[in-house]
């Protein structure tokens, strides 16, 4: 069933992509496996998956001790700062950098190892009190402040969209964070680069990734409902 399951994602990214006169090669799909046992995710490993986000520090610390070291892990979660020393270097990127003050801890950790943690900036583009996230005005200059450290390196934009039952209602959350990267892109802000667009879960990807998405965070669609039990 999960091979089916990465099977039909995979058929609907290069759907999307093909609508949007995209090749499929410029999404990376995310594995989020936040709550499912290890088991499960050695299943989605042995079906080829090397990419999995985790929304805690201890279940990915977890995670990456026991599974292979090929595979590239993403935090896709909110980080509080006293967290970050565990992670720092074990994973590939840090999705969700929404304050300098994270970002200047993220700098201290990339220092401590001498490494360059690439971290994306998270953008509460609906401005849903119930998610974390710089506003639209202020990203520019949380990006403007974070490109000064030099242990980290801004690679692009974040977004969760709201939980909607038709897609194309978040239609224009994707579009208006992807004006936004185009607009940093071209201000050319040194230690700052706006290739990477993470955007799009389970119930909206298709449409993210026709506005633009290079990365899409899909949980449900490729494991099915969370299991708490397992955490």
């Amino acid at each position: 069933m999960l091979k089916d399951n990465l099977s039909r994602v995979y058929e609907n990214i290069k759907i999307a992509c093909e609508k949007a006169g995209r090749d499929p090669s410029e999404v990376t799909l995310i594995a989020v496996s936040k709550t499912k046992p290890i088991e499960t995710l050695k299943e989605a490993y042995d079906a080829g998956t090397r990419v999995f986000g985790e929304n805690k520090v201890q279940e990915l610390d977890k995670k990456i001790d026991a599974l292979p070291k090929d595979i590239s892990w993403h935090m896709i979660g909110h980080l509080q700062r006293n967290k970050v020393k565990y992670i720092a270097g074990r994973v590939s990127l840090i999705h969700s950098v929404d304050s300098y003050r994270l970002a200047e801890e993220i700098n201290i950790q990339a220092k401590k190892r001498g490494i360059v943690i690439p971290v994306l900036i998270e953008v509460n583009v609906a401005e849903e009190d119930s998610k974390f996230g710089v506003s639209v005005e202020d990203t520019e200059e949380l990006i403007r402040q974070v490109a000064e450290l030099d242990g980290v390196k801004v690679m692009g934009l974040m977004t969760i969209a709201p939980y909607v039952v038709d897609s194309e209602e978040n239609r224009w959350i994707f579009h208006k964070i992807k004006d936004l990267s185009i607009d940093i892109a071209a201000k050319n802000i040194d230690n700052v680069s706006m290739d990477i667009l993470s955007m799009g879960m389970t119930g909206d990807y298709m449409v993210a990734i026709e506005e633009g998405a290079t990365m899409v965070r899909v949980g449900t669609g490729i494991f099915g409902e969370r299991d708490y039990g397992h955490i």
